[in-house]
């Protein structure tokens, strides 16, 4: 049990009472807060699952409900255009009515969504399903994260708590093709929805009992409604244009104009932000050194990691011939990475090692195992080859993930601690959106290059189908190429933004001479009992 000190102004040595909302402390830790993380790792669990789950059972779902090629697609760019517009109201939300109510409600919601889309019955349903899911998810994201944020401020406390945090924010997507691959294959395709329900029922039993939020921590400040409307087109502008742009390609006009009218409306919603009273997203959240770079190099690394699932799991299946299931266990030994990574790694060194110092190895450790995976042939043995490389990739991914997620609200206020968790699911799920479709695309040029350069050596039908298989193993390797690259970047941006020491102290607000409050890290004694 520890108990921190109350804020003092950084000049005066005195309590800072202008913002008594934010930085003064609660009575003290909650004693539950540890079941509370239960019901927060659980309800993230269901959130990262399902970005991954329905892609398994999209084909048996797309025959039963008779959605035709063209329209296959919006099953996951629906969810992913709601979920990805709407992060940053979640945030914002969250941060005004308050965490436990949006996470709760967020809970019931993606619930009631999820039974939707199992009882479909057709094409307008499941995708209107899809959409709702991605609503309430945009609202029980970031109230999850930001309620760790609040509630775990001892640094070693929160390096535990985030790490569990961490560990299934990386791993569960890979989890959610094992889940996916047994429902689909043993049970029906409406179990990928079904399965939602008592992981949200559960969870949002859980936290109504045992959550506590800390109290004055809310942002009672009108909504910001412009910064609302641009911030949420323009990410649905930009996550639509990289769908687009896998489908339609890059120089496709409607592609071009989906860019173009997103860079306009973000550049008007930084625009907004720094002259509204009260913004929907403050740029002292953004502009933080540490944040930024934080949102920078996660979201690259995400691009990558996005990438490889989508990789891995046509090579397992198509070019490997595994089963649904087959290929969910063969992403195991990556989950194993992260979880050690992320709890046995990242959480430990946390307090006594910058974060640029585990994110920037993290990275390269991951780019490292991205590597030896651009050495897949069709031929290529899964133990020498693919286990070690999934080994590196997730211990490299859970040492970073770790620190990341902490920092990303670390010293923040508790006032924009939603949004700056929003900020975290953006960075993600803009990143998501990216590297989909551009290492897909990438892909399939490279495919197409490679049947057009051998067709001649292709003479008989066994011959073409081999040729197939090499085509697009050359494909995924070129992509995965891309990847390490990308990994790399994002190893260099966390080596050199992020500048902050170890967190080894509890964050809190700081103020200057002058009146204007800005963000600090002030290491406060921890005294123990």
């Amino acid at each position: 049990m520890s108990e921190t000190a109350p804020s003092i102004s950084a000049k005066s040595g005195i309590p800072d009472s202008r913002f008594p909302d934010s930085h003064l402390p609660d009575t003290g830790p909650d004693p539950r807060r540890w079941r509370a993380l239960v019901f927060i790792a659980l309800a993230q669990l269901m959130v990262v699952l399902d970005a991954t789950i329905v892609n398994i059972a999209l084909p048996s779902a797309q025959q039963d409900l008779g959605i035709s090629d063209g329209n296959r697609q919006w099953v996951i760019t629906a969810y992913a255009l709601a979920f990805g517009g709407l992060l940053l109201f979640g945030g914002r939300v969250a941060d005004l009515w308050g965490r436990k109510r949006t996470f709760i409600t967020g809970l019931i919601g993606f619930a009631g969504a999820s039974a939707l889309g199992g009882a479909a019955t057709g094409e307008a349903m499941m995708l209107g399903a899809r959409a709702l899911q991605g609503v309430f998810g945009a609202l029980l994201a970031p109230a999850a994260l930001s309620l760790l944020a609040v509630m775990f401020t001892d640094a070693k406390e929160r390096a535990k708590a985030f790490g569990i945090y961490g560990a299934i924010a990386g791993g569960g997507g890979a989890v959610g093709l094992i889940l996916g691959g047994f429902l689909t294959e043993y049970l029906d395709w409406r179990w990928t929805f079904f399965v939602n329900i008592p992981f949200a029922v559960v969870a949002a039993v859980g936290a109504y009992f045992v959550i506590r939020e800390p109290a004055g921590s809310r942002n009672r400040s009108p909504l910001d409604i412009p910064g609302v409307v641009l911030s949420t087109l323009g990410l649905v502008a930009l996550v639509y244009g990289f769908t687009r742009a896998e489908s339609e390609g890059w120089s496709d006009a409607t592609t071009i104009g989906l860019f173009v009218a997103s860079a306009v409306l973000l550049a008007s919603f930084l625009l907004v932000e720094s002259r509204v009273k009260a913004p929907l997203l403050p740029l002292r959240v953004l502009t933080d050194r540490n944040r930024g770079g934080v949102y920078l190099s996660l979201g690259l690394a995400v691009i990558a990691m996005f990438g490889l699932f989508l990789f891995l799991t046509y090579y397992l299946q198509v070019v490997k011939g595994y089963s649904p299931v087959m290929t969910g266990f063969a992403f195991l030994p990556m989950i194993v990475g992260m979880i050690t990574g992320s709890t046995q790694i990242g959480a430990r060194l946390m307090t006594r090692v910058p974060p640029r110092l585990l994110m920037g190895p993290g990275f390269l450790a991951a780019a490292l195992g991205m590597l030896l995976l651009t050495q897949l042939e069709i031929g290529t043995s899964y133990a020498g080859l693919i286990l070690p490389a999934q080994l590196l990739l997730g211990l490299g991914m859970g040492t970073a993930f770790m620190p990341a997620m902490s920092l990303a609200t670390h010293g923040v206020e508790a006032r924009d601690a939603g949004v700056a968790s929003a900020m975290v699911n953006t960075s993600q799920q803009v990143g998501g959106a990216i590297g989909t479709a551009l290492l897909n695309t990438i892909a399939a040029s490279a495919t197409t290059a490679y049947l057009t350069a051998h067709a001649a050596d292709a003479t008989t039908p066994a011959a073409r189908k081999l040729l197939q298989a090499q085509a697009m193993v050359d494909g995924y390797t070129s992509a995965i190429w891309w990847a390490v690259g990308i990994l790399v970047i994002s190893a260099g941006i966390a080596l050199t933004l992020i500048t902050t020491g170890h967190q080894g102290g509890t964050p809190v607000a700081k103020s200057d001479a002058t009146g204007a409050d800005r963000e600090a890290e002030v290491r406060v004694p921890v005294i123990a009992h």
